[in-house]
């Protein structure tokens, strides 16, 4: 074994393994990629191995329980981000056992560092004159403001993730009825979504006046920046804030903190909300596990006492890498997913 088989191990792992045998998009391997740079990182500055020359033997247990003791007290992670840190840390483990059987029992040790426990917030959602007062603060008069209506609408209509959102092409929706949104999401997978008909319109009326040729620009994003390429994660979670903050100097119920997500968890309420089946909430929102989808109906106690008309009708929607320096170790993790 040689005596930086780390390195080999991490970058088949993150070049090959996850993207290629396991087919997993390229938000979830920057994901994994965040977690060796931030445990790269701990072993540098804090433990002062030379991370260019890192040993598998050096990542016992106790560094690892050490790192993890790190990210709660120096780095500040919520429970659900300690959690996500180590999952990614057991998963590659394990790929390193079926590698290199010899790290066996280090291993196994080291899947045994348990997750952090904590209470489940109850899920943030908008409520229904929240959701209405919000699509109201575009500016319909102005190009600008009609198209990120449209977004906003688009984003709650379907309850899609922001990488779900960005990532939607032009031969992704179809307007004939039933109209539906094809999404690309977690794991690959894919979930056709059926779009009320005001929503249908508002696209139908985008493109017209975008002068999109459906025919023409399949793969052309459905929403694109000022460069015309697609929009970023980052892009939309500025055109949510800015209208959030507008929608807070006129109503105290406009959460304080808010991120594009909370469109997902406001449809998902808004289901549940109307006594709809959590079976077909959970396919609807391609939850994996039902317990994921029952969050929803534990967050809201007036859930069992609203339908769906009720929670909508008044919405009145508008119509190869280099190991041999530290620092290029590092940049090489970043430079992955980009």
């Amino acid at each position: 074994m040689k005596a930086s088989d780390f390195s080999a191990f991490l970058t088949q792992y993150l070049t090959h393994y996850l993207p290629v045998q396991r087919n997993l998009s390229s938000n979830t391997v920057r994901s994994y990629r965040d977690t060796f740079k931030l445990l790269l990182i701990f072993c540098r500055d804090e433990k002062g191995l030379n991370i260019a020359k890192l040993h598998m033997r050096q990542l016992d247990r106790h560094c690892i329980e050490e790192f993890m003791l790190w990210l709660t007290n120096s780095r500040g992670v919520s429970p659900s981000t300690y959690n996500q840190r180590l999952c990614a840390i057991h998963a590659f483990l394990n790929y390193v056992m079926t590698e290199e059987p010899a790290y066996m029992e280090q291993c196994i040790q080291i899947l045994k560092i348990p997750s952090m426990v904590s209470p489940t917030p109850p899920a943030q959602y908008l409520s229904p004159n929240s959701l209405k007062l919000l699509l109201s603060m575009p500016d319909v008069s102005t190009k600008q403001g009609r198209r990120h209506l449209v977004l906003l609408t688009v984003l709650y209509d379907t309850a899609a993730r922001v990488s779900e959102l960005v990532d939607i092409r032009i031969r992704d929706v179809r307007l004939d009825f039933p109209a539906v949104i094809t999404l690309y999401g977690k794991g690959r997978k894919v979930r056709t979504i059926p779009i009320m008909k005001q929503t249908a319109e508002l696209l139908r009326e985008y493109l017209t006046e975008n002068r999109i040729d459906t025919k023409h620009n399949p793969d052309m994003p459905l929403f694109w920046n000022s460069r015309h390429n697609k929009m970023t994660r980052s892009g939309v979670t500025y055109i949510v804030q800015k209208y959030t903050d507008a929608a807070r100097e006129t109503s105290l119920d406009i959460p304080l903190k808010i991120s594009p997500h909370i469109f997902r968890h406001t449809k998902a309420m808004h289901l549940v909300q109307a006594n709809v089946n959590p079976i077909y909430i959970k396919d609807y929102l391609r939850h994996a596990d039902i317990s994921t989808t029952e969050v929803y109906a534990r967050a809201d106690n007036e859930a069992k006492r609203a339908v769906l008309e009720q929670a909508t009708a008044h919405l009145d929607l508008p119509t190869s890498s280099n190991w041999e320096q530290d620092s290029e170790l590092i940049e090489w993790l970043s430079s992955l997913g980009r």
